[in-house]
C-alpha cells in the first residue's frame, strides 16, 4: 500500500497543479470582458502557433487514446494500429478542409459548423440537423474521458463500495474541471495542454527505452506477442494482418479520419487560431503526434510480454481491459514514476474534455438557443448559456459512467464516430460547393444515420454477450456477399448518405424546390488574419462587448 500511497500523492499534486492553471488561465491573454462567445468559447480567435500545436494535440490525443488503443492491442493485435495511420491521413484533411472553414468562419464570425451551413445553405432545420448530431456525438466522447481517469483510480486502489462511492473521485475531479472551464472558457483547456503534452511525452520516451531493455528486447516482445495470438481460437488475431480484417483496417482508418476532425472540439481548437498560417504550420507538425500514438500503442505488445492480467470488471467475472497500461505502469516503474504516468492519463482526460464541453456548448448556444429560442440573445446572453450548458453536458457524461456499464460508453464512441459521419456532406462538400440541394442534405443525413443505427444494431459482441451495438464492424455476409470480410459502418453509411443527397438533389432541382440563397461569397474562403473585412466585423464585437 505505501507504493500506491506515494502514486496516489503524486497523482493529486499535478492534478491539483493543473487545476490551480485551469482558474488562473482566466486571467491569461484576458480580454476588457469575457461575456463574448469569441473570447469565452474560442479565446478570443488569437491563438499563435504553439498554443494552437498543444491545444489541437491535446485535444485529439486524449486519456481515452493512452488506455484503449494499447489495451486494443493488447486484445485484438494488428487491427488495433489502425489509430496509427488515420491520424496521419487526417492532417491533409485538415490542410485542405479547415483552412476554409476558418477563413469564412472569421470572416462572418461563425462559432461552430451550424453557423456556416445555417448561412451557406440558407436553412435553419440543416443547421439544427448539424448541431444536434454534434452535441450527441460528443457526449459518449466526453464520457470516455472518465473511462481512462476511472482506469487510474482504479489501479491505484481509489475505490469504494457502492455506485456513489466507487465514483467519487470521478466526480470531484469533473466538479473541479466544470468550475474552472466555466471561468476561463477555451482558455483553460489551451494553457493546461502545455503541461499534459510535457508529461505525457515524458512518460511515453521513457517506458519505450526502459520496458524493452527490462522484457528482454523488442524481439521478446513481439514474440509473446505473436505466440498470445496463434494461441487465441479468434482467426482475426495476430501481430499482422489476415484477409479478413484489411477490408475493416482501411475503411475503419478512412472513415475515422473523416470523423475526427468533424467532432466540434477538433473545428474549436482550430478556430481559435489567429490565422491561416498557423494552421498551415500546425498541419505540417502535428504528425509528431502520430509517432507518439504508434509508440503508445506498442505498449499493449509490451503487457503481454510483461503477462499483465487487467484487473476486474463492473460485473462478475468481467475483466477491465482498460486498466491494461496502468497495470504495466504499476508493475514495471518505481511509485514516483508511476505517480508521474497516471497524472499524465488524468490531465490527458481534463484537456479534451473541457474542449469538448465548450464545443458542445457553442452548438446549443448558436444553433438552439440563439435560433429557435431568443433571437436577439447580446453576446454577454450568449456567453452565460455556453457556460451553463456547458456544466450541464458535464453532468450528463458523469452520469454516463454512474450509471451505465464503463464498456457500452466505449461502445457508444463507436456509434459517436458513425454519428458525426452524417454531417460530412453539409460541412465538408459545402465548403467547396452548393450544388447539393439543403433538403437533399437533410435526406441524405437521415438515410445515412438510418442504415448506420440499423448496422450497429446487427453487430453482437461474444466477449460481453451484448446481441446489439457490440461494435463497428458489420459482416458483409450480411449484404449477401460470400465473405467473412467485415467494414466499417460509419463508412457505408456515409457513403449511402452522400449518394442519397445526389439523387434527392436532382429530383428537387427537376421539381424546381427553393435553394435558398448563399450568404457567402468566394473570397470568403481565402481571408486571412488583416482581411479589412474581418477587422471592421473585430472593432464591431469589441463595441458591443463594451455597450453590454
Amino acid at each position: 500500500m505505501r507504493d500506491h500511497i506515494t502514486e496516489i500523492v503524486i497523482f493529486t499534486a499535478l492534478f491539483l497543479l493543473v487545476s490551480g492553471m485551469g482558474f488562473v488561465a482566466a486571467r491569461w491573454r484576458r480580454p476588457k470582458d469575457m461575456a463574448h462567445l469569441d473570447e469565452w468559447g474560442l479565446g478570443g480567435r488569437s491563438f499563435g502557433g504553439w498554443v494552437t500545436w498543444f491545444l489541437v494535440g491535446g485535444d485529439l490525443y486524449t486519456a481515452y487514446t493512452f488506455v484503449a488503443v494499447p489495451a486494443l492491442i493488447f486484445g485484438a493485435g494488428a487491427a488495433g494500429f489502425f489509430a496509427v495511420p488515420y491520424t496521419v491521413i487526417i492532417y491533409p484533411l485538415f490542410f485542405l478542409i479547415l483552412i476554409r472553414l476558418w477563413s469564412v468562419s472569421h470572416r462572418h464570425g461563425f462559432v461552430t459548423p451550424a453557423d456556416f451551413v445555417r448561412t451557406r445553405f440558407d436553412s435553419p432545420t440543416l443547421a439544427l440537423v448539424v448541431a444536434v448530431t454534434g452535441i450527441v456525438a460528443t457526449m459518449p466522447y466526453i464520457a470516455l474521458q472518465l473511462v481512462g481517469i476511472e482506469a487510474v483510480l482504479k489501479t491505484m486502489g481509489v475505490t469504494g463500495e457502492g455506485v456513489i462511492a466507487r465514483h467519487l473521485p470521478i466526480i470531484v475531479a469533473f466538479a473541479i474541471l466544470a468550475a474552472y472551464t466555466y471561468q476561463s472558457g477555451l482558455r483553460a483547456p489551451a494553457l493546461i495542454a502545455f503541461v499534459k503534452d510535457t508529461l505525457i511525452y515524458i512518460v511515453i520516451i521513457v517506458a519505450v527505452l526502459w520496458l524493452p531493455y527490462k522484457l528482454g528486447g523488442w524481439g521478446a516482445i513481439f514474440d509473446a506477442a505473436d505466440a498470445k495470438f496463434q494461441a487465441s481460437p479468434a482467426p482475426n488475431d495476430g501481430i499482422i494482418l489476415n484477409a479478413n480484417n484489411q477490408v475493416q483496417y482501411f475503411t475503419l482508418a478512412l472513415g475515422s479520419a473523416l470523423a475526427l476532425f468533424l467532432y466540434p472540439h477538433s473545428i474549436t481548437g482550430v478556430l481559435a487560431s489567429k490565422n491561416r498560417d498557423v494552421i498551415k504550420r500546425n498541419m505540417s507538425a502535428l504528425p509528431a503526434y502520430s509517432l507518439l500514438l504508434g509508440l503508445i500503442a506498442l505498449l499493449g505488445y509490451m503487457a503481454i510480454a510483461a503477462g499483465v492480467k487487467p484487473l476486474p470488471g463492473t460485473n462478475p467475472g468481467s475483466v477491465d481491459s482498460n486498466t491494461v497500461v496502468p497495470v504495466l505502469f504499476d508493475q514495471q516503474f518505481p511509485a514516483w514514476f508511476t505517480g508521474i504516468a497516471f497524472a499524465a492519463i488524468g490531465i490527458g482526460a481534463l484537456v479534451p474534455a473541457a474542449i469538448m464541453s465548450i464545443a458542445a456548448a457553442n452548438l446549443f448556444t448558436r444553433n438552439i438557443y440563439k435560433e429557435y429560442l431568443r433571437k436577439d440573445a447580446t453576446h454577454a446572453q450568449e456567453a452565460n448559456v455556453a457556460k451553463i450548458t456547458s456544466l450541464v453536458v458535464k453532468v450528463g457524461a458523469v452520469a454516463c459512467i454512474v450509471f451505465l456499464d464503463p464498456q457500452f460508453s466505449i461502445d457508444l464512441q463507436l456509434i459517436g464516430g458513425v454519428i458525426i459521419l452524417q454531417t460530412a456532406p453539409a460541412v465538408v462538400i459545402g465548403l467547396y460547393t452548393r450544388w447539393l440541394h439543403r433538403g437533399a442534405l437533410i435526406a441524405g443525413w437521415a438515410a445515412g444515420m438510418s442504415l448506420g443505427f440499423w448496422m450497429l444494431w446487427q453487430i453482437p459482441n461474444a466477449a460481453t454477450g451484448r446481441r446489439h451495438f457490440g461494435g463497428s464492424a458489420f459482416p458483409l455476409s450480411e449484404f449477401g456477399f460470400d465473405s467473412t470480410k467485415t467494414i466499417y459502418v460509419g463508412f457505408v453509411a456515409v457513403l449511402v448518405n452522400a449518394l442519397v443527397a445526389v439523387i434527392v438533389t436532382l429530383a428537387l432541382r427537376a421539381a424546381k424546390s427553393p435553394e435558398g440563397a448563399d450568404g457567402t461569397e468566394p473570397s470568403d474562403y481565402f481571408a486571412d488574419e488583416g482581411d479589412p473585412r474581418i477587422e471592421r466585423e473585430r472593432t464591431t464585437t469589441v463595441d458591443n462587448i463594451s455597450s453590454t
